[in-house]
């Protein structure tokens, strides 16, 4: 005999929330730990690993890489998220502290420490920005000025470059260029230039593929770019929580030589060594280092699979359960309130149009945090739309006849609800949740630009290091969960939908 609808409705949301409950991790253990950060490109990959191994026979360690830009990296170093990361000065003097011109580390640290950060450990080597170009195009400029008398070439530029107070736009005002850039990812900026897909790219000087491309870096005549030396920047804490480690992280001051920080690059990108092994081959290159893990089946099936499967079912799971919670309600009053339809409607409309990643770095400062809470906070927000319009709109197909039959009855608007209108509405609604389920799967890859872990971390290592089988190894596991998750909706359909036969 099928269960009443009403105890199978009640049973579906508290068992989304019960599975997601056995997938969240344990609690961390009361030990400090201390946590590395790390940007989005292969250099912050590998000096996140050289501090990880300095520190580690000293602390536990805890890395988050990949955390996107500047400004977020930095966030979740003020929110305490992070300990310490690499950074580079010219980076903290003009975007970070704003300054129109390069200061001394003393006043910088001066600014940073209200905030309960210093700077310190200049690690020995200089990456600046420079822009370059493909060697064999001899009428080419040779310097940045020459750009400005050839306004037909195309320019493809990061993202944080185009933004940055030190990037484009202050690189634009000095030398007077006329040209309109497009963003361009740093990993594929390379192999964009080679197959002359642009002109132009953005640089750092310590990056492996100059020589192999055989790339022309066209000089910095006006002086614009300031040195970026490298150095750690760090919650003032951690010299009292991790004394042994950081007495040991000091003794990297001035060890990295720029040809160093150039090898451990092309260990990475050019011979297929992972972030760790490339910065083991720096730090104890008596050790010797594995082997590379080339090929997309290794990749694929790699130690961190289970891993981040149980990190991306949380967020999806976790985040669904609770856009159901609110969403049904949200849909049924936008059902049952003319007047309210409108402004609901638009509310989680607007969510919708919000890019994933800005919604992300959004919530860190608003959360003081960073990793799965604003994650699960922006794939809430997201789900919400597919859930309340389904919601509204199955129960606007509800017959008025069997209404007013219902009223006829004398059944409560209570009771009408749970017994004749959601039921009817039921299909629709699933519908609703379905699509929420699915685009949650494939929208809680860009979390892991937050920390917040999944199949992400794999897609944001491929794009740093342009690496195709990298990135598969990340987006065919979304796509076979995307798949699976469509799958037990419909399962959960025969299930619940009355009348439906059950194989």
């Amino acid at each position: 005999m099928r269960e009443p609808f009403a105890h199978r409705w009640h049973r579906l949301i508290p068992g989304l929330c019960i599975g997601a409950l056995w997938l969240a991790p344990l609690p961390a253990a009361a030990e400090d730990v201390l946590r590395i950060g790390s940007k989005r490109f292969t250099e912050s990959y590998v000096l996140s690993e050289v501090i990880a191994q300095t520190a580690a026979p000293h602390a536990r360690v805890e890395q988050r890489q990949g955390l996107g830009n500047t400004a977020i990296v930095f966030e979740a170093l003020k929110t305490g998220s992070i300990d310490i990361y690499a950074e580079y000065l010219g980076t903290i003097d003009l975007e970070i502290l704003r300054h129109p011109a390069p200061t001394s580390l003393e006043q910088i640290n001066r600014e940073l420490a209200p905030l309960g950060i210093g700077a310190a450990v200049r690690l020995g080597f200089n990456n600046t920005y420079s822009l370059a170009m493909r060697a064999g195009d001899n009428a080419a400029p040779r310097d940045i000025s020459g750009l400005a008398g050839a306004p037909g070439l195309r320019l493809g530029l990061s993202h944080e470059f185009l933004g940055r107070a030190d990037g484009w736009p202050g690189l634009a005002s000095r030398y007077r260029l006329p040209h309109k850039p497009s963003g361009l990812d740093h990993g594929i900026a390379y192999e964009a230039l080679a197959a002359r897909q642009v002109d132009v790219i953005d640089i750092y000087s310590t990056d492996a593929k100059i020589r192999q491309y055989g790339l022309r870096v066209l000089a910095d005549d006006a002086g614009y770019f300031p040195r970026y030396d490298a150095l750690l920047l760090y919650r003032l804490d951690v010299e009292r929580r991790f004394p042994a480690a950081w007495q040991a992280l000091q003794q990297l001051e001035g060890r990295i030589s720029e040809a160093d920080m150039i090898a451990m690059n092309a260990a990475a990108e050019l011979e297929g060594k992972s972030f760790a092994d490339a910065a083991k081959s720096f730090l104890s290159p008596d050790a010797g280092t594995a082997s590379p893990r080339n090929g997309l089946w290794r990749k694929l099936f790699d130690d961190s699979l289970w891993r981040l499967t149980r990190e991306h079912i949380l967020l999806v799971l976790v985040s669904v359960a609770a856009a159901a919670a609110i969403g049904i309600p949200l849909g049924v009053l936008a059902a049952y309130r003319p007047r309210l339809r409108q402004a609901v409607m638009a509310l989680v409309g607007i969510l919708q149009t919000v890019p994933a990643l800005a919604l992300f770095a959004m919530l860190i400062p608003l959360l003081g945090s960073i990793g799965t809470l604003p994650a699960l906070i922006a794939l809430f927000l997201y789900a919400l739309l597919p859930i309340v319009r389904n919601t509204c709109a199955g129960l606007g197909q509800v017959p008025t006849g069997l209404r007013l039959a219902a009223l006829a009855l004398g059944l409560t608007h209570r009771d009408r609800l749970l017994h004749i209108d959601l039921p009817l509405a039921l299909p629709v609604i699933l519908a609703g949740l379905k699509t929420a389920a699915v685009m949650s799967v494939g929208t809680a890859t860009i979390a892991a630009f937050i920390g917040a872990g999944g199949y992400g971390e794999r897609i944001a290592t491929g794009l740093a290091l342009n690496d195709n089988d990298m990135l598969l190894a990340g987006a065919i596991p979304a796509a076979v969960l995307a798949l699976l998750t469509q799958w037990l909706f419909e399962r959960m359909e025969k299930r619940l939908l009355p009348g439906a036969r059950i194989d």
